[in-house]
């Protein structure tokens, strides 16, 4: 079987005979990557929240804050990803564009009600109650949308734009999830760069780019030790 590259414009993997064969057109990392993002947005909002207004300096006086300045309007970065989105929005072009002429920043919302829409309507499914970020977001993750988004062909226009929308607000909120070494080789390299990063199924080798689950290194370890014991005998 020939093997199809991952739809996102970002993966640079191919797709495995076991995902083509089920329809995929993004491969497993790409779409569990999707899901980490997803569950980690309500932390997110929860900062970006706690962010929305400017810092002030005053001085305490009695118990109290007294400003030497009027507060200052709150921070754009942060309004604009908080800003709400109508779900007769997110109108979609044939040519795949998902907010039509809209320019600029969209807010969380107007990101993901577009793909939640479609979903739902492509698959005749109820959305969720509530249409707020967190809701939205939590909806789309579920395993029986992600996964029948992740057959469809524009899965991997959803990813990069997840992708996109991650990277603005980690840097908005500075909240970025703890990468850690494994200290433990490579199965295909044997270099000393795998990289565990919170939340995510998949270590990362930063020589070689291959993915591994922890079942996998575990089993890679045990292999290793007994082809050294079989040695030493």
């Amino acid at each position: 079987m020939t093997h199809t590259p991952c739809a996102a414009a970002t993966c640079t993997r191919t797709l495995l005979d076991t995902e083509q064969a089920t329809g995929q057109t993004l491969c497993r990392p790409c779409v569990d990557r999707i899901g980490v993002w997803l569950r980690e947005l309500p932390l997110q909002i929860t900062v970006l929240e706690g962010s929305r207004q400017r810092e002030t300096s005053g001085a305490a006086s009695g118990g109290r804050t007294v400003h030497r300045t009027a507060p200052l309007p709150g921070r754009a970065d942060v309004l604009n990803l908080l800003g709400p989105a109508a779900w007769a929005d997110g109108i979609r072009d044939p040519h795949g564009d998902a907010h039509g002429d809209q320019h600029g920043q969209l807010s969380i919302a107007g990101v993901l009600i577009p793909w939640v829409r479609l979903v739902t309507e492509e698959r005749r499914w109820n959305p969720p109650l509530s249409l707020t970020p967190q809701s939205l977001a939590l909806w789309l993750a579920q395993p029986r949308p992600l996964d029948w988004a992740s057959r469809r062909p524009w899965a991997g226009d959803m990813r990069d734009e997840l992708d996109e929308l991650m990277r603005t607000v980690r840097n908005t909120t500075a909240l970025r999830p703890r990468r850690r070494a494994v200290p433990q080789p490579c199965p295909r390299c044997d270099s000393l760069t795998l990289v565990a990063t919170d939340h995510q199924l998949y270590i990362d080798c930063g020589t070689c780019q291959s993915m591994y689950t922890r079942d996998e290194l575990a089993l890679a370890a045990r292999i290793t030790a007994a082809a050294l014991d079989s040695a030493a005998a």
